[in-house]
């Protein structure tokens, strides 16, 4: 369950033929020790934040969709908990992403991400507590917003991964995603845009992590480790 920084894994990344280095890390000027995110800072911040939306250039969303982003400590360390798709999914197979899903008629987008978790890694859905949302993106592959919520763990039970949608469950600490070398990012050229797209990655022991996740990740320890604007 628990991994480490690495040279990334086997996931399909679909890179364009046009592409070159993206910009360092947000947080490439810290040291270590700075480079570590207090889980009480975070949930003051994102108790007052405001939510963005990013259309990362797809078409309007037809849909709304949520997920989970669960933060516990371990010891000392502040951790999130991940998902590794199957391969027999239809979409995104064997990508790592956080539990969620389409909102069903009659729930709110909070009562769609604990769902989802419970569905997909037998989250019971009183455990998580809601700290915030981060930015709400629109893919292009999905057509549909995605609420992100920030949630904290007081204690993390034992999880199970539904077999027909999770490989594995990851917990990775975030000053392992702080890390150097293991966020980059790239700039892709591709015919349904018209300008570059960033894209970003974060590198583990035995996965890459890209893609709308990477992105929520990336926001996650900006916002965390205080590197966010104030007018973001």
């Amino acid at each position: 369950m628990k991994v480490r920084a690495g040279a990334g894994g086997q996931q399909s990344i679909p890179r364009p033929a046009e592409w070159s280095p993206g910009d360092s890390a947000p947080w490439a000027h810290l040291s270590p020790d700075q480079r570590r995110v207090d889980l009480e800072r975070l949930a003051g911040v994102l108790q007052t934040r405001v939510p963005g939306s990013k259309l990362t250039g797809a078409p309007p969303p037809k849909r709304d969709s949520a997920v989970l982003i669960p933060l516990f400590d371990d010891e000392g360390e502040p951790a999130v908990i991940l998902t590794r798709r199957t391969r027999a999914m239809r979409a995104h197979s064997g990508e790592v992403s956080f539990p969620g899903g389409g909102q069903d008629d009659g729930e709110s987008l909070w009562e769609t991400a604990t769902r989802e978790a419970e569905e997909e890694i037998g989250l019971p859905r009183h455990v998580p507590t809601c700290l915030g949302e981060l930015d709400r993106l629109v893919t292009f592959s999905s057509q549909a917003q995605i609420h992100p919520y920030v949630a904290l763990l007081d204690d993390v039970p034992p999880l199970e991964p539904s077999p027909a949608e999770v490989d594995r469950i990851l917990a990775v600490d975030l000053s392992v995603l702080a890390a150097e070398g293991v966020f980059r990012e790239e700039l892709w050229r591709m015919p349904q845009f018209d300008d570059e797209r960033t894209i970003t990655f974060f590198e583990l022991d035995g996965d890459t992590v890209w893609g709308a996740t990477a992105t929520l990740l990336r926001q996650l320890l900006v916002v965390g480790l205080g590197l966010e604007s104030p007018s973001a």
